[in-house]
């Protein structure tokens, strides 16, 4: 049976970023992911200043600051009314940090690149997981599809939403591509209706990451569309997007067909995840898999690079502590102080995007519009995204005198 110290299923942020942290810290990970290769759903994602704190604390944010501009202005559209109002931006934090849109396969590089080659094994589907005890210690003992089986001190699961049922919305993504330029100011621009948002933003001249969320009123199309992009962008255009302004249809028109995807939008109510079990013995859940939101604060991939640092830190202590990973009880405790730690920041997370995306896209009489448009924009705005300053920490120095660490090539230098 092959042994790992710690392994991570699904090369995602959530994985991809756990792993650099916990090499940061010396401890090997093993990475499985399903696919062949770096899958990169989404096409593009913001990142917040708490994002590229994380990142900072990772030693990867340079690598991506230097290619993408700050996103400092936001303009929404009521589409009923062609009303246009500026809603206020964030201000960088102390540190310079500002909200920038990266395209995710671009992220998911930086941080595999962190990686050494065989930490991620693709075409690694599971088939099983159960714990075992050996003279009073329990391992996970991960058993894959192609007969190969891996005891680890700790598995964290990194894989996703999956059983979480989606909660009425679904959206669809991609990015616009115009060769010759677009000619587009860089900033954000969001258009509004019953029911209905979309938007779209620069990531530089020539390319756009649009979007496009929408009730179930209209939902069940979406199952027959989710797999033909030719399919979605015609439908986004000619009904689902129809009434909304040329500028939005002009940048749906030039989708890049390989970025177009359709998915509900899922999310986990915030009080499963304070009471929630999100960790049994040496074993946990980190990202999606912990606590999938909806996307109205573009805080998913921002809280799930938070994720990787705190966890990163609780097992780094283990290693100052002990100078090792010790498997058993003091993996379950730190994996306890982890979820401890992140479960009340997620929760707020999943509850402020809900209501952000509820007042902005819910009802259709005076008192909806009054609230999103007079209170929500102009008031509460700024104080829901007061949430992007937020500072998951460093992770801690591993003194190199460790003994187990100074003959092991995984290790930092």
């Amino acid at each position: 049976m092959e042994e790992q110290d710690v392994v991570i299923v699904g090369a995602g942020i959530a994985g991809l970023a756990t792993a650099v942290a916990l090499k940061r810290v010396g401890v090997g990970a093993l990475v499985l992911e399903k696919s062949d290769g770096l899958r990169a759903i989404g096409a593009a994602l913001g990142l917040h200043p708490n994002a590229w704190l994380a990142l900072d604390a990772l030693g990867v944010s340079h690598k991506l600051t230097t290619t993408y501009a700050p996103c400092r202005k936001r303009n929404v559209t009521n589409v009923d009314t062609g009303a246009t109002q500026q809603v206020p931006s964030a201000k960088p934090d102390k540190n310079g940090h500002e909200l920038r849109i990266v395209h995710r396969k671009a992220l998911l590089e930086a941080l595999a690149e962190e990686l050494p080659v065989e930490t991620i094994r693709y075409s690694s589907k599971l088939k099983s997981i159960v714990n075992q005890v050996e003279e009073g210690t329990s391992y996970a003992i991960i058993h894959l599809e192609n007969g190969v089986s891996i005891k680890a001190k700790a598995l964290i699961g990194c894989d996703g939403v999956h059983s979480v049922v989606a909660h009425g919305r679904w959206a669809v993504r991609g990015l616009a591509i115009f060769p010759e330029g677009h000619g587009l100011n860089h900033e954000a621009q969001q258009f509004v209706t019953i029911g209905k948002r979309a938007g779209f933003i620069p990531l530089n001249d020539k390319e756009l990451y649009w979007f496009l969320t929408n009730l179930t009123s209209e939902s069940s199309r979406g199952d027959d569309i989710a797999y033909d992009p030719e399919l979605i962008k015609k439908e986004v255009i000619s009904n689902f997007a129809k009434n909304f302004p040329t500028s939005y249809l002009r940048v749906v028109q030039h989708s890049d067909l390989s970025t177009v995807t359709w998915a509900p939008l899922m999310f986990r109510f915030p009080w499963d995840v304070i009471i929630g079990n999100l960790s049994k013995g040496n074993i946990t859940v980190a990202g999606d898999a912990m606590h999938p939101m909806t996307p109205d604060l573009g805080q998913g991939g921002c809280s799930a690079l938070e994720d990787a640092v705190v966890l990163g830190r609780h097992i780094g202590n283990i290693i100052i502590k002990n100078k090792k990973l010790v498997a058993g009880n003091q993996v379950a405790e730190a994996l306890e102080r982890y979820v401890k730690e992140r479960k009340w920041r997620v929760a707020g997370l999943i509850m402020s995007s809900y209501l952000a995306g509820w007042v902005q896209q819910n009802g259709s009489g005076r008192f909806m519009k009054f609230l999103r448009d007079t209170i929500f924009y102009r008031r509460l705005y700024s104080l829901i995204f007061d949430c992007i300053h937020y500072d998951c920490g460093k992770l801690p120095c591993v003194s190199s005198s460790n003994s187990e660490l100074d003959n092991d090539p995984r290790k930092i230098d």
